[in-house]
């Protein structure tokens, strides 16, 4: 490695694109060229950064095994910035072994930690928690330490366990500190003030209250019957019945919730569950199978009674109900949650996050489009999409797979 090559990695380590990029801008050899394209990245400028990184990989020989190995996790890194993330990690991970099996640690951990990221990104939290697994306890540089701490922190808040979360973050905070890098400790920052902001909406007989998120973690934990619209389903301590694969039975259990001790209407009921104002003998007999199938569900932790104007629910125990509400309303929420993470997003990626099809997240996108709540940059397949910070409060319950149950 010449002394140009050392001296611009050795920026790029701390966080200085420019600096690299005046010791390599008019360089046309591979080594040059992935510096480069790393500095771009830093700077912003994926779509050259890609470029770059490619050219340096076809540039390196069959036999500099270890240099192509490096441009592949940087390239990988580049691609989940742009939130391109179709397929899956493999040539990634192999790249990870080529570089611990050549001596190139520290790469191979970051090429974990992106594919940690990118699990996490499309909701595959189990995986992203096994591949995370194998770096506790290493020596990690500062800056890979603090990464590692942020994901990690992030697997915990999206399975509501805040105390492990708060942990991580003071973690990530000295490695942050540690790698002197201030982007990073920017993110830290913002993780750590994610904790404080309401996060979700307790709707009950007493009125409505804001909740941060361990304070949603303690009413899941009590002893209420709470039904969840963030991750929808029934909860009653221990016990969960989900009915996110079933939209009609939660829009009749939430219906009941929120009329709670009261009953509601059997016309109410079918107006807000099958969406028709003028309902016929078929949409009442539609109901009385509907709250059949919601009685046997919510049988562990509910009763589903019929009143002469209607149906009540009755929690077992005398259990209160409360209704968990998201901090924003409509069903394109995790939607603008996704896309308030300041990235440019794909439909394609979007569709994979959120376990749909493309077509749907595009009729989704045209919605939230007319109403200004999201724009798109580029055209055809380059087409990106856009969305402001969504201020005030954190949207942890909104991303796809957030409070997965144990």
């Amino acid at each position: 490695m010449d002394s140009l090559i050392a001296a611009a990695a050795r920026a790029l380590a701390t966080g200085a694109p420019l600096a690299a990029l005046q010791r390599v801008a008019l360089r046309e050899d591979p080594p040059a060229l992935a510096l480069r394209g790393i500095a771009m990245a830093q700077l912003g400028e994926y779509p050259r950064a890609r470029e770059l990184l490619r050219r340096a990989g076809k540039g390196f020989g069959p036999h500099e095994a270890l240099a192509r190995a490096r441009c592949v996790v940087a390239e990988a890194e580049v691609a989940l910035a742009l939130r391109e993330l179709g397929g899956s990690p493999r040539t990634l991970l192999a790249a990870a072994k080529t570089l611990a099996a050549r001596g190139d640690q520290a790469n191979a951990w970051q090429a974990q930690l992106i594919a940690a990221r990118w699990r996490l990104l499309v909701g595959r939290l189990d995986e992203a928690a096994a591949q995370l697994e194998p770096l506790n306890g290493q020596a990690l540089p500062p800056l890979l330490a603090a990464v590692a701490h942020l994901l990690s922190a992030e697997l915990a808040l999206r399975s509501l366990r805040t105390g492990p979360a708060r942990q991580a973050l003071v973690r990530a905070k000295q490695a942050a500190e540690r790698a002197g890098v201030p982007a990073l400790q920017a993110e830290v920052s913002e993780a750590r003030a994610a904790l404080e902001r309401p996060a979700a909406r307790r709707v009950g007989s007493g009125g409505e209250q804001v909740l941060r998120l361990d304070e949603v973690e303690a009413l899941l934990a009590s002893r209420a019957l709470v039904v969840d619209a963030c991750r929808r389903g029934l909860s009653a301590g221990a016990a969960w019945q989900s009915l996110a694969g079933r939209p009609v039975l939660f829009t009749l259990a939430l219906a009941l919730a929120e009329a709670w001790p009261g009953n509601v209407d059997r016309q109410a009921l079918i107006e807000r569950a099958f969406r028709t104002r003028h309902p016929d003998e078929t949409h009442r007999a539609r109901l009385r199978v509907e709250i059949g199938r919601l009685r046997a569900l919510a049988a562990e932790v509910a009763d589903i009674v019929a009143t002469p104007r209607g149906f009540q629910i009755v929690p077992r125990d005398g259990r209160p109900v409360i209704v968990l509400a998201p901090p924003i309303e409509g069903e394109l929420a995790a939607l603008q949650a996704l896309l308030s993470d300041g990235a440019a997003w794909s439909t394609s990626a979007l569709a994979l996050a959120l376990g749909a099809s493309q077509r749907t997240v595009q009729r989704a996108l045209a919605e939230l489009q007319t109403q200004g709540r999201v724009r798109a940059i580029g055209q055809a397949r380059s087409r990106r999409w856009l969305a402001p910070p969504l201020a005030g409060f954190t949207t942890i319950l909104l991303l796809p797979a957030s409070l997965p149950l144990d």
